[in-house]
């Protein structure tokens, strides 16, 4: 089994990535690291660039967990891909990082984190980045 973590470069995918890490560690699975993006802008805060990787692939090996990293360039719905990976890998496990928002903006803007937790085969553990 594997632990899929959604990850972005910013405080709440590090949060993700942090309990991702406690999860397989607790359960014994590996990683399954996951940045997505739809590629249709020139600036993208969500698409995580080598050194982001870098980071990730170093903060892992150091910890001896098995992981893989996959990165989604031109996803149409990053919530879609995300919960498509999770049932591909067989995930026991999903861990997101929620974005502090407001109930308003969430209602007009829709949140790729409710998408998830909805359309997820397994358990989602959604966290929150320290304030």
């Amino acid at each position: 089994m594997t632990v899929l973590v959604g990850y972005v470069p910013s405080p709440e995918g590090e949060a993700a990535l942090r309990a991702g890490i406690d999860e397989a560690r607790l359960r014994g699975e590996k990683m399954l690291v996951v940045n997505t993006s739809r590629g249709d802008a020139y600036v993208d805060p969500r698409f995580a660039h080598e050194p982001d990787l870098a980071h990730v692939r170093e903060d892992l090996a150091a910890l001896g967990i098995e992981f893989d990293i996959r990165q989604v360039l031109g996803a149409g719905d990053a919530a879609a891909e995300i919960i498509d990976l999770a049932e591909q890998a067989d995930a026991s496990l999903v861990v997101i990082g929620l974005r502090r928002r407001s109930a308003v903006g969430k209602l007009i803007m829709g949140s790729a984190a409710q998408q998830i937790l909805l359309g997820a085969g397994c358990p989602v553990l959604a966290v929150k980045a320290p304030s």
